[in-house]
């Protein structure tokens, strides 16, 4: 048993090294058809739980067909949402809030 698989389930610069996901991973990708993103500030997210009930909460706001993430364990994440056309912003707000985050108005 000297046999051993790296799994790469620890990256000691991410905040939760259960389940870390590098700073450039894509939560999903854009569709072909899109043709409006916009970007939105999230703070508190900390590992790819995270970013996958924040992207759940996103994908089922009506008209959102895509998000990426660009996860800054325990900082401000940039949150790019891909729709075909603008999404209501009292929409966004309440589906981040509804994953239990908050949007932040900055880069801290």
């Amino acid at each position: 048993m000297t046999d051993r698989i790296e799994l790469g389930l620890k990256d000691e610069n991410a905040g939760c090294a259960c389940c870390a996901v590098p700073s450039n991973t894509e939560a999903s990708t854009p569709t072909a058809a899109s043709s409006s993103s916009e970007e939105v500030l999230v703070a508190g997210m900390t590992c790819s739980h995270c970013v996958s009930s924040v992207s759940d909460e996103l994908t089922a706001v009506d008209g959102v067909e895509s998000v990426d993430v660009d996860l800054n364990a325990g900082g401000i994440s940039r949150v790019t949402i891909h729709s075909a056309a603008p999404v209501d912003p009292a929409a966004v707000r309440a589906a981040v809030e509804e994953a239990g985050y908050t949007l932040a108005t900055s880069q801290a």
